[in-house]
């Protein structure tokens, strides 16, 4: 029989302590401004903490979680109220499900890996986690059919208190360092990024050049502080969260719990450093490649000359080499990394057009602007008017 609830008071059991829990939360306000006026009940939390000890003796109408283990599930079902799980770790009866579609997830980070060109393919997931699972899975999948080599490196998620921390990442930077090149690698989730960066650096491996890294959630500060910056899949958790609070509406006015998860599709890639190369076997135009993007946008500018003696080639085979391997000149390659920059520049600072193109080593603000034009078919200051964050 249907219900009404003037004020439903709904309990929201989810993690502030990371982006993806964050921006469900954001996606439940927007559906309670929307839809009406709920009672909510949220303290800060971690994914990992136990059972909230309130909830014993809690009295609402509905809970929306994310469900990280078995005892959660067990007290939030114990309720007797609805409930909405938003993470997928415990699949028992009567736990409707809203989650990311991890399998579009992989699919995206696939694509973008396939698109650069890498034949050899690894993942790093968490043992045990279904999700890094269904990730891994509908990875190798995709590049099965394309790849030279796959390889797959999991752990606990537990790790570090159960092994010692320099001996696991001395492990995984023998497995990195072992990884066929260039490669191109998935993380199941951005937490694990700092991880595989490090054992990356630990086994001067360069990234993106040998191992280019694709993180997942765009957790935006893990992913920005990283070094290279961590390109990622952008999951819409937002939309989750929207899509949570609309079920939990239904069923708390008494209609029907899903048997199939409710899979919600990701945003795109975000597309930073870590990915920002073309897998090249030829370790010469890789070398090029890689001082441009790293001295394209010093204040001096970069010369082909320069890259010619960095890479002990004479110009016109470095030329023609870098033609055939990359479909672009040196030139329009320089241009094309300065353009990127600037583009970052005009959309998240307030620098004047004249530093910006200063700065990147165009030979003026004329230039720069020309470059947009032609390039691009606006200039610098429409670019920013339409792109400032």
């Amino acid at each position: 029989m249907k219900t009404s609830v003037s004020q439903p008071h709904v309990a929201l059991i989810v993690e502030t302590s990371l982006a993806p829990g964050r921006e469900i939360l954001l996606g439940i306000a927007r559906y309670i401004r929307a839809f009406g006026r709920w009672s909510t009940f949220l303290e800060p939390r971690s994914l990992e903490e136990l059972v909230p000890g309130w909830l014993a003796t809690w009295r609402g109408h509905g809970v929306i979680a994310r469900v990280q283990n078995l005892q959660i599930a067990q007290a939030v079902l114990a309720a007797g109220i609805p409930v909405v799980d938003v993470l997928g770790v415990v699949r028992i009866p009567g736990l409707p499900l809203v989650h990311t579609d991890d399998a579009r997830v992989s699919s995206l980070a696939a694509e973008h890996l396939l698109e650069r060109g890498f034949r050899h393919f690894a993942f790093f997931g968490l043992a045990g986690e279904n999700w890094s699972q269904q990730r891994r899975d509908a990875f190798e999948q995709i590049v099965r059919p394309h790849a030279r080599s796959w390889t797959v490196y999991e752990t606990p998620r537990e790790v570090h208190h159960t092994k010692q921390w320099e001996v696991y990442a001395d492990d995984l930077a023998a497995w990195v360092a072992a990884l066929p090149k260039p490669a191109g690698l998935m993380l199941c989730s951005d937490q694990v990024g700092p991880a595989v960066l490090e054992a990356c650096r630990r086994a001067g491996v360069e990234v993106p050049d040998e191992v280019a890294v694709i993180g997942t959630d765009d957790d935006e500060p893990l992913c920005e502080v990283a070094e290279p910056g961590l390109s990622s899949v952008w999951p819409d958790h937002e939309r989750v969260g929207y899509e949570a609070a609309a079920l939990l509406d239904r069923m708390m006015r008494g209609g029907d719990a899903p048997a199939e998860p409710i899979r919600v599709p990701p945003r795109g890639v975000v597309t930073r450093r870590s990915t920002d190369v073309l897998a090249l076997e030829d370790r010469e135009i890789a070398a090029a490649v890689r001082l441009i993007r790293e001295h394209a946008c010093n204040p001096d500018g970069l010369t082909i000359d320069e890259i010619a003696n960095q890479v002990a080639m004479s110009r016109s085979v470095l030329q023609r080499r870098f033609k055939a391997a990359i479909g672009r000149t040196l030139h329009d390659e320089i241009l094309r990394v300065r353009l990127g920059r600037a583009k970052e520049l005009l959309s998240e600072t307030e620098l004047p057009l004249a530093t910006i193109a200063e700065r990147l080593g165009f030979k003026h603000q004329e230039y720069m602007g020309d470059v947009f034009r032609k390039r691009l078919g606006s200039t610098p200051a429409q670019y920013r008017k339409a792109h400032k964050r």
